[in-house]
């Protein structure tokens, strides 16, 4: 017999408990209004939680469901309690976004401060680290879920005097792949996304700092970036939401360690 029109299509998130860190603007805010419309329910963490209501009033103007909550991923012992929290909230965890991330500076290695290097990492890596640490064993648990980092093209292609940030998301990558071995025999995924060049405030301001820093105008460091896309334009951040949705959904079943470009072509690798 034919399977029901009515039932779940495969990359719906129907009755999905999904989290995603660093949901109040840009690629999180596009992942939780994009999960929630896929049927999930969306509990949206930020540092501010103002922040993060915002997110939640959007998913709730379509007519989803979701809830903020604050985190701040440089205070470690708060991941945890505030897991916990959203764990008894939703009654489980199927999906962990970990989204969370800080550019840092934009400036050559030398110059740099340990500090500066210490403060990227601490969000980057270790808060990826310690989220995915807290959604685990709720996952093992229940013998399946999925845990996506949101990595970056600038971890395999670097962009100039960007050290900290790119060494940090080749870290991720390292890290989901170890998690991809580890958590496979409990039925857990884990996968990277990786963004290219996504269009909007923060890209204009990368452009603004190489084009200071290499004697151009914007405009022409702006060309040469879209030059290097195949496809002739940035990436956005419904493009990684939808990919993201893909993902977390059972139609990607079989995929897990796995580093998915998102980049217009401009990271084949």
């Amino acid at each position: 017999m034919p399977e029901s029109l009515s039932a779940p299509a495969p990359q719906s998130l129907y009755g999905k408990r999904v989290i995603v860190t660093g949901g109040a603007r840009g690629i999180g805010r596009e992942l939780a209004v994009t999960m929630a419309a896929a049927g999930a329910q969306v509990a949206v963490t930020a540092r501010s939680l103002a922040a993060a209501e915002e997110t939640v009033r959007d998913i709730k103007a379509r007519g989803g469901s979701g809830y903020a909550v604050a985190l701040d991923l440089a205070v470690r012992p708060m991941v945890q309690s505030v897991f916990q929290a959203i764990v008894s909230a939703m009654g489980g965890v199927d999906v962990l976004v970990c989204n969370s991330g800080v550019g840092g500076p934009s400036a050559p290695f030398w110059d740099l401060a340990e500090d500066d290097w210490d403060a990227v990492f601490e969000v980057n890596v270790t808060g990826a680290f310690l989220c995915a640490k807290a959604a685990a064993p709720y996952m093992i648990s229940s013998g399946s879920g999925v845990i996506l980092f949101i990595g970056s093209m600038t971890g395999k292609r670097p962009l100039l005097h960007r050290a900290p940030y790119a060494a940090s998301k080749m870290a991720v990558l390292g890290l989901c792949r170890t998690l991809a071995l580890d958590l496979g025999s409990h039925g857990v995924r884990a996968n990277v996304i990786s963004p290219g060049l996504i269009g909007g405030d923060r890209l204009e301001w990368v452009i603004g700092r190489q084009a200071a820093a290499r004697g151009l105008e914007p405009e022409v460091v702006r060309a040469e970036m879209l030059r290097d896309t195949p496809l002739n334009r940035f990436t956005s951040a419904a493009d990684v939401a939808s990919t993201a949705v893909f993902l977390a959904s059972d139609a990607a079943v079989g995929i897990t360690g796995a580093d998915i470009n998102v980049s217009s072509g401009l990271v084949m690798y």
